[in-house]
């Protein structure tokens, strides 16, 4: 990682984009817990859309994210990873729902069909 006052003079000089998450405090109104979410699709056409994911604990205590505000190409047997962020931690996770959105009115409904899917906490790496 980089200290904030740093980071875009190290990264911007990079030909390639670049992505940058920033890891918050567990204090209001600044709190984020960002989670990278890995998938592999299985869909044999291409399909381009949104992913917002849920995630709930054994409570049934649940959390969900925003979607993303740029489209991901998901390609069959392609490895996608996304950055996501919730407002609020959930330690001990039961159950993970993705919803997959072309955002478009128009047109027929397209599924997404996974293969894998991983998780990671990037706050907490050791979960």
């Amino acid at each position: 990682g980089y200290h904030a006052d740093r980071w875009k003079k190290l990264l911007i000089p990079y030909s390639s984009p670049t992505k940058a998450y920033f890891d918050t405090s567990d204090q209001d109104p600044f709190c984020m817990y960002n989670y990278l979410l890995d998938i592999t699709t299985w869909n044999k056409s291409i399909r381009r859309g949104f992913i917002k994911v849920k995630i709930t604990d054994y409570a049934g205590n649940a959390v969900e994210s925003q979607m993303n505000s740029e489209a991901s190409t998901f390609q069959q047997y392609k490895r996608v990873k996304i950055l996501t962020g919730f407002h609020q931690d959930i330690e001990k996770i039961a159950k993970i729902s993705l919803t997959f959105s072309t955002k478009t009115l128009i047109g027929r409904k397209h599924k997404l069909r996974i293969l894998q899917m991983k998780l990671k906490s990037l706050n907490n790496p050791k979960r």
